[in-house]
């Protein structure tokens, strides 16, 4: 069997495992990315076009639909524009210790996302990002730091139920109005 026919079917295979603990699992057993330290969890279930270019490093979460872009296309329109020859453009990417990527975002080639980092959820990362910071937006930019965060957590630590929590939204929003 050909190497790019297992890649795609061991591709069909992450897609196809509902639980994000076991396909993290598989991940890490079938050494998907480049490299994978400790305390991964990886929950989107599709895996970018090219995963080696891609390292994570100890305690990161990847959470549902976030895409890594290692690599564009564009070359094949420059290339009928009979302009020149123009090559296939790919970049690394290099996720830091501790490190949380919220839903929906898209990382860019050629970025590194520094320690103790949140990428908030909808973020497109165009550009490394430093350590110890919180970033949101299109593109992302610094909102926060990590510490400042970690601290208004643990000032909110508390566990509600769900009659609690409607609670609470009527309460907040009936403010607003």
């Amino acid at each position: 069997m050909k190497e790019y026919t297992k890649k795609q079917l061991k591709r069909f295979r992450i897609a196809m495992i509902i639980n994000s603990d076991k396909r993290t699992k598989y991940i890490i057993k079938h050494h998907i990315f480049k490299d994978v330290g400790e305390n991964f969890f990886y929950q989107p279930r599709l895996i970018p076009s090219d995963p080696q270019l891609i390292k994570f490093h100890n305690n990161d979460i990847v959470t549902s639909n976030v895409t890594f872009v290692t690599h564009d296309v564009f070359h094949l329109g420059l290339n009928k524009l009979n302009k020149g020859s123009f090559a296939y453009q790919a970049g690394c990417i290099e996720i830091m210790d501790n490190v949380f990527i919220g839903c929906n975002t898209t990382i860019l080639n050629n970025v590194r996302i520094g320690p103790n980092a949140i990428i908030a959820a909808g973020s497109v990362v165009t550009s490394d990002i430093p350590e110890n910071s919180v970033v949101a937006g299109v593109p992302a930019k610094v909102i926060d730091t990590f510490d400042n965060y970690v601290n208004k957590r643990l000032e909110n630590n508390k566990l509600y139920s769900d009659d609690m929590l409607w609670e609470k939204f009527y309460k907040e929003k009936n403010n607003e109005i």
